[in-house]
């Protein structure tokens, strides 16, 4: 009979014990992930995007000045500065008010929908990007790489 107490009483606390040892699952929400309002980053820059797409056409126009093709007299086709800097640099301004109004996170995004906006514009514009076109599209895509750092903000760099 005391075999059999002393078993119950064992077996009461290993019960216990496992009842206690019971695992919790706990879910946390990391706030950088999501904003005030519960929406995801690209949500938010996308809908900042769509807020100021007027003002950021002054960065698709910066990105797209000076991307014009001429003919030489020998036929090669070469890049030339039709705006020049004078035209450049109100777009530029422009540009860099445009993108101190976009949160830190979606300046990029916001670079990204300028940049896509200026490829767009030079293909319909010059038929494709045929005979120097690569060339364009790519001073066009370093412009845009490093057009944080031309407004002195945060990032430096956007990937394009």
């Amino acid at each position: 009979m005391a075999k059999l107490a002393v078993f119950t009483a064992l077996f009461v606390t290993l019960l216990a014990v496992a009842q206690a040892n019971r695992f919790t699952i706990t879910t946390t929400v990391d706030e950088d992930d999501v904003n005030q309002g519960g929406q995801r980053p690209m949500q938010m820059c996308q809908q900042q995007i769509q807020q100021q797409m007027q003002q950021i056409r002054h960065c698709q126009r910066y990105l797209s000045s000076g991307m014009m093709m001429t003919e030489d007299a020998a036929g090669i086709e070469e890049v030339v500065g039709q705006s020049g800097p004078q035209m450049m640099q109100p777009h530029l301004r422009q540009c860099c008010m445009t993108l101190r109004n976009f949160n830190e996170q979606c300046r990029c995004e916001a670079v990204r929908a300028a940049f896509g906006m200026a490829c767009s514009q030079q293909q319909q514009g010059q038929g494709g990007w045929q005979g120097q076109g690569g060339q364009m599209m790519e001073q066009m895509r370093m412009k845009a790489r490093f057009l944080p750092q031309q407004c002195n903000m945060g990032p430096q760099q956007c990937r394009v």
